[in-house]
């Protein structure tokens, strides 16, 4: 399996920028023109690509109330799971156009399938990937039915252990999928920082032979920057226009200017990477002119000794190494030699 992968022509693996990649979730607000203008937003504010969500609060769950389907412990306490994935659903029928939006933006739109009838759905738009969420990892005949489409596969991880995750690459990959990426990803909204455990992305990388990177629910831009530093190949995080605006993923999502801020953080980091080379860089080669040699700094005539009180290694460069230093003390000068004088040995009687 390889450790590059490529997605509607951009290759996403080590040694490139993180693909950067705005969920728009529950974000459209159910008003197909808000839809538009995240994609809008999301072009302008560095996205690589737009990712959508393709369920319907039936193929999700059920419409029951009892205590088994009531979320606890969550930004959405008390709701059962049926109102929430209505409420938070994107009517199907919206995404070719966003898909063709998209594109007229130069702006990849892709999905998660949550059923088999969404990834049919979604295989008759040509989509360039498709997105497993992390509660849907452990279901391995969706994951088969993801995997038969031969295309490119995102993954996240949150709540899996590692035998389950390799459950999960191995079902992928038996199906079809040669071209995978893992998100490392904390499945609580949001996420506290202390709880991302961003060293497993290596792990993951590692472990599965595969690009890694981070699904991010944690707030402000901390943690996909440090990501970035620790090699992630890829960044997604939920985008909204305003938190102002009514929505169950607002509190959790990046605005625009956020999301600008993080696009431009995330890749000055991967720029600051670099390659482990200690050959001077080019605006280092200017610097090198100030670095410290052997100047004379008092008037020195032909042969007067040289003393710590006429010879110091100083600013800038030019005359001896300082490591001559030594040598040159007690000899005596050759010629008359003026203060500021970078030291040569053509200085130095002997």
């Amino acid at each position: 399996m390889t450790h590059s992968v490529r997605i509607a022509g951009r290759e996403i693996g080590p040694g490139r920028p993180p693909f950067l990649v705005a969920e728009m979730s529950a974000n459209h607000g159910g008003d197909f023109d808000r839809a538009v203008a995240v994609l809008r937003a999301a072009k302008a504010a560095g996205a690589d690509a737009v990712k959508l969500q393709t369920y319907t609060a039936d193929t999700l769950t059920i419409d029951a109330d009892n205590d088994h389907f009531r979320i606890k412990g969550t930004l959405w306490d008390g709701r059962t799971l049926y109102d929430l994935y209505r409420e938070a659903a994107m009517p199907w029928e919206w995404t070719p156009r966003l898909v063709a939006a998209g594109a007229a933006l130069g702006l990849p739109v892709f999905s998660t399938p949550f059923d088999a009838t969404a990834v049919d759905f979604l295989e008759s738009l040509d989509v360039p990937a498709h997105k497993v969420a992390s509660f849907e990892l452990v279901d391995i005949p969706l994951l088969r039915k993801i995997g038969a489409t031969g295309r490119p596969v995102i993954a996240s991880t949150g709540m899996a252990s590692l035998a389950e995750i390799d459950e999960a690459v191995r079902t992928l990959r038996a199906s079809g999928c040669a071209q995978l990426v893992l998100l490392k990803c904390v499945s609580a909204y949001p996420a506290p920082p202390e709880e991302m455990r961003l060293s497993a992305m290596a792990l993951l990388s590692r472990a599965f032979a595969c690009p890694a990177g981070l699904s991010d629910h944690t707030l402000g831009l901390t943690v996909p920057v440090a990501a970035t530093a620790l090699g992630a190949c890829c960044i997604e995080k939920h985008f909204t226009l305003s938190r102002d605006l009514p929505g169950p993923d607002s509190a959790f999502s990046l605005t625009p200017d956020e999301f600008a801020a993080m696009a431009k953080a995330s890749r000055e980091a991967f720029a600051a990477l670099g390659e482990p080379d200690f050959s001077p860089t080019p605006k280092e080669q200017a610097s090198r002119a100030f670095r410290r040699s052997l100047f004379v700094v008092a008037d020195v005539r032909a042969g007067e000794a040289f003393t710590p009180e006429n010879v110091r290694s100083i600013r800038p460069a030019g005359g001896l190494h300082t490591r001559c230093l030594e040598l040159v003390l007690g000899r005596r000068a050759s010629r008359d030699v003026a203060r500021g004088t970078p030291l040569s040995w053509d200085h130095v009687g002997g």
